[in-house]
């Protein structure tokens, strides 16, 4: 991920949507948290388009989490998803990158505590791997063992207390690829992930059309299927029962 994620079309595709919601999703002023960060990609995005805003990390693996912290240079702790190690209401935005579908996390737990530590009316932007068919070798190296569906994860959302703005699929173009590629051409159970660093002229061709998606999105375009969910919410303002 370390080595794959700075230049990789999809990665750069993903974190041009998360730039792209927390735009235009009008959080209230304070720190941001990405929730299971990895190794920073996401943070030294972020800090390099919102020059000045702070930001704050979270990732399990602290091999991980010190890279991070030295690739983004946002503050990132190591810990659990399930158990944030911050106060409640401590953030404007928490984002979290295709964490509540691994395999060792308590999905209904880490997202009560990301709506814990967001502030009334602070928004959440999740991004979520799409459609149980889908399943593939890929999932297995990466520890997936979740994939949703839009309607599954809005109620997902709603079950945690908070209220969705925006859930919808993308990577919808290059959909038909993808189950190419995992159900035909790589379905062994020793198959590669698909993070890898990509030939320059099929990097920039999957990355064009991943652009080409989103304009005809802003053009008020929606897809009915995508290889991920991106889902937008907030904390509502007033206190209301968790179930």
């Amino acid at each position: 991920m370390d080595s794959a994620e700075e230049g990789m079309w999809w990665y750069r595709a993903l974190r041009t949507r998360i730039e792209a919601m927390l735009r235009t999703g009008a959080a209230p002023a304070g720190p941001w948290l990405d929730v299971g960060c990895g190794t920073g990609g996401l943070l030294r995005h972020l800090a390099q388009a919102f020059p000045g805003q702070a930001l704050h990390g979270l990732e399990y693996n602290p091999r991980a989490a010190r890279r991070a912290a030295t690739k983004s240079g946002a503050a990132v702790a190591a810990g659990d998803a399930a158990a944030l190690p911050f106060p409640d209401a401590a953030f404007a935005a928490v984002t979290s990158l295709d964490v509540l579908c691994h395999h060792a996390v308590d999905q209904s737990r880490a997202l009560a505590e990301m709506r814990r530590v967001l502030q009334p009316g602070g928004l959440l932007v999740l991004n979520l791997p799409a459609f149980r068919w889908l399943h593939s070798a890929h999932d297995r190296r990466v520890h997936n063992s979740r994939r949703y569906t839009a309607r599954e994860a809005r109620a997902l959302l709603d079950g945690a207390g908070l209220t969705p703005i925006q859930v919808g699929y993308w990577n919808s173009l290059l959909l038909p690829l993808m189950v190419a590629q995992r159900k035909l051409l790589a379905r062994g159970k020793d198959a590669a992930s698909d993070v890898a660093v990509f030939r320059p002229w099929l990097d920039s061709l999957l990355f064009r059309t991943t652009e080409m998606e989103a304009a005809l999105a802003r053009r008020g375009l929606g897809f009915p299927a995508g290889g991920s969910v991106l889902a937008v919410a907030f904390r509502p303002q007033t206190a209301a029962p968790v179930p």
